[in-house]
């Protein structure tokens, strides 16, 4: 992928906040059916690849208060034709994309929208599965509904969207960081990720899915890394901030969880990783102005704070590659001690710790490997055990082989697997969990692993 220029990037975000005040605002968003007749006019047209940042779709309407309407309100739609078209389609197995701009709730419970990524089996049937990429940057111009478009991502980096279409699933892919792309802050991520899922269930009648609303449609939520950081954090809201989708989440498959902020970022400096830092900072602050400020002004002036400072015109991985091994407490006047001040610790309290804003209500897989190298497996185990001391439904699968990345691999069958009995019906029987299950394991499926220890179980 290639980065805007930093001036550029910003002067975009500011655009597209420029819309938060309307005047003259009619009564409400348009009816479903407008929306879409109004999409299907343009289906011939190949949707704009200008980035989220200059693409004027990106923003709210300016014609009705849109912050008057309820979360998960369609406020937009447009078909995305370039994700699978022929001779090589990006996304192969979908029939139809759409993007779906949507009402949605920042960390700080104020209106605010996303866009989510809808892909249509050629078969289709009812279950929705809502898979949130890893993208973890704080550039809106990186996230999926523009980036998936691109060339450079190969459409779908990990398969999984092609592989869910295969089995007849709709498949949902958020920019759960919203327009300012709030990477890392668990409250908009988990907000912006329900908030799609009301907003497919919304439209799919109109768009004849086969839908049968909340009471009906199964829907799984599943994550690896940044993108479990975001299911997590929806399936810990959920009970309090969408009670209404209830039995519609059947599940949700959650790998290489990330639950204490702090802990992350003392394990990532000086590591392969450590461009992960500067981007959570500024993504999670975006969401706390009085946070952003403080950053900043803490920065050592000079070139170590435009480098610093430039990962917002960076993907997540381009910040791996600049950043890798560095010290990133050094960039600060204060060093270390610059990001446990009050109003950082006020931030992490809101956006940065999970397991204190809810207990999911629905079935939960967690697989994880041991040597998880980005996050320390102790919290993971701790979440685990937090939750099940007041009654969630968990299994959750320590695995002893593998890193982070590996792990990315060796879960995959699993989790599909997994999913696959929630959205089916086949859960019961397949797993039969009731209360929390916690299994060591030892999964290789990749080249540069010991086949002799593949697929084993232990308890």
């Amino acid at each position: 992928m290639i980065p805007l220029p930093i001036s550029l990037t910003l002067l975009g975000s500011a655009l597209l906040l420029s819309n938060l005040t309307t005047a003259e605002p009619t009564p409400g968003p348009p009816p479903i059916t407008q929306l879409l007749a109004e999409s299907n006019a343009t289906s011939n047209t190949v949707a704009s690849l200008l980035p989220p940042t200059l693409d004027p779709w990106y923003r709210a309407p300016t014609t009705y208060d849109w912050a008057a309407t309820e979360p998960g309100t369609v406020l937009k739609i447009r078909r995305a034709p370039q994700l699978i078209a022929a001779p090589v389609p990006l996304i192969p197995n979908a029939l139809a994309a759409y993007h779906l701009l949507y009402r949605s709730t920042d960390s700080r419970y104020n209106p605010s929208w996303a866009v989510t990524t809808l892909f249509v089996p050629r078969s289709q049937a009812p279950p929705l599965l809502s898979y949130q990429l890893p993208y973890d940057t704080c550039n809106p111009n990186a996230s999926p509904s523009f980036a998936l478009a691109l060339s450079s991502l190969t459409g779908d980096p990990y398969g999984d969207i092609t592989s869910a279409l295969s089995l007849g699933w709709l498949v949902a892919v958020p920019d759960y960081e919203g327009p300012l792309a709030s990477y890392s802050a668990g409250v908009q991520a988990g907000h912006a990720t329900l908030d799609g899922v009301r907003a497919v269930l919304a439209v799919g009648e109109g768009l004849g899915l086969g839908l049968g609303g909340m009471e009906k449609t199964k829907v799984a939520l599943w994550g690896y890394s940044g993108g479990a950081l975001a299911s997590e954090w929806a399936a810990e809201l959920s009970v309090q901030y969408a009670p209404k989708l209830g039995e519609s989440l059947a599940g949700v498959a959650l790998g290489g969880l990330t639950p204490n902020v702090t802990s992350v970022t003392g394990y990532l400096n000086r590591k392969k990783g450590a461009g992960l830092i500067p981007q959570g900072l500024l993504g999670m602050a975006s969401q706390h102005p009085e946070a952003y400020e403080w950053i900043v002004g803490r920065l050592k002036p000079g070139t170590g704070r435009e480098r610093f400072l430039s990962v917002r015109g960076m993907t997540g991985a381009q910040a791996v590659r600049a950043f890798e091994y560095e010290d990133i407490y050094g960039y600060f006047v204060g060093g270390e001690g610059d990001l446990y001040v009050p109003v950082m610790k006020g931030m992490y309290d809101v956006d940065g710790y999970m397991g204190y804003h809810g207990v999911p209500g629905m079935p939960v897989f967690v697989y994880n490997a041991v040597n998880d190298e980005l996050s320390d497996v102790r919290d993971v185990d701790a979440l685990v055990e937090r939750f099940c001391g007041v009654g969630a439904n968990i299994l959750y699968q320590r695995n002893w082989v593998g890193s982070h990345e590996e792990e990315l691999v060796n879960g995959r069958g699993r989790a599909f697997r997994w999913l696959r009995s929630v959205l089916d019906g086949s859960y019961g029987e397949l797993y039969g969990t009731m209360g929390c299950t916690v299994q060591n394991v030892t999964y290789n499926i990749m080249p540069w692993a010991d086949k002799s220890t593949s697929g084993n179980d232990g308890e």
